[in-house]
């Protein structure tokens, strides 16, 4: 249960395990930061492998905790702690493959965007409700999954789209059976870490440093504005209406 690393022929398994649906609290974004960034920097890794337990990839930000914290602690530790694991996983000193199943939101868009190879299961699906919950985020890793009119129209619908068009798309590196899912990811994090890892590691940052736009600094761009609805207590509304959806079941 919780954040977990294991490193074996190479590759570091990071494994998020948080039942029931692994949303994840402040301190589980900023664990997730630790344990990529520790896994990167170790000289036996040539690759890590990101993958979670349960139902679904990740259910975003834990709205529950959030909620149940006075004042904004809760708020700016989310923001903080998703930037802090988003900019590891971008900035890991090997390559990362995210190997989804079941649901990906939200955050979970933030953690796929910014790998460099993405594996998933034929039921994943992917989509960004913070509309909904009054918050704003990760359209700067929408936009690296899917063409940007689209990537439009998912954020302010709501709307999901599946393993197999991120697929289509050329963002997603395979679709396997979800039993497969871990083998599959696995396989393609072996190819990397069987590379000469001084080369790959330069390859990495080389692949960085060529990118269109500065993602760390795009994503703090949107947090802004999710601030700001903060202060403006509309956020807080739609937060509290999830949260007794929830506990009516």
């Amino acid at each position: 249960m919780g954040i977990t690393t294991e490193v074996h022929d190479g590759i570091a398994e990071v494994v998020m395990d948080n039942p029931p649906v692994n949303a994840l609290t402040v301190a589980g974004w900023f664990e997730v930061a630790r344990q990529v960034t520790e896994a990167g920097q170790r000289q036996d890794v040539g690759a890590v492998v990101l993958r979670a337990e349960g139902r679904g990839f990740n259910a975003g930000v834990d709205i529950k905790e959030m909620q149940a914290t006075e004042g904004f602690d809760a708020l700016v530790g989310a923001n903080r702690g998703c930037h802090a694991a988003f900019k590891a996983i971008y900035e890991c000193a090997v390559p990362v493959v995210s190997a989804v199943n079941g649901y990906c939101l939200g955050g979970g868009i933030g953690f796929v965007g910014n790998s460099d190879v993405i594996v998933a299961s034929d039921d994943a699906t992917f989509a960004i409700p913070e509309i909904d919950r009054g918050a704003l985020g990760v359209a700067t890793h929408l936009t690296r999954l899917v063409p940007v009119l689209k990537a439009r129209a998912m954020y302010f619908t709501g709307s999901t789209a599946t393993a197999q068009e991120l697929e289509s798309y050329g963002s997603v590196w395979k679709v396997v059976p979800r039993e497969q899912l871990r083998d599959a990811a696995l396989e393609v994090a072996a190819t990397i870490a069987a590379k000469d890892t001084r080369v790959m590691r330069m390859a990495k940052e080389a692949m960085n440093g060529i990118d269109l736009w500065d993602v760390n600094k795009s994503y703090r761009y949107e947090q802004g504005f999710t601030f700001e609805i903060n202060l403006l207590g509309v956020a807080d509304e739609h937060r509290d209406t999830f949260v007794e959806k929830g506990a009516k079941g």
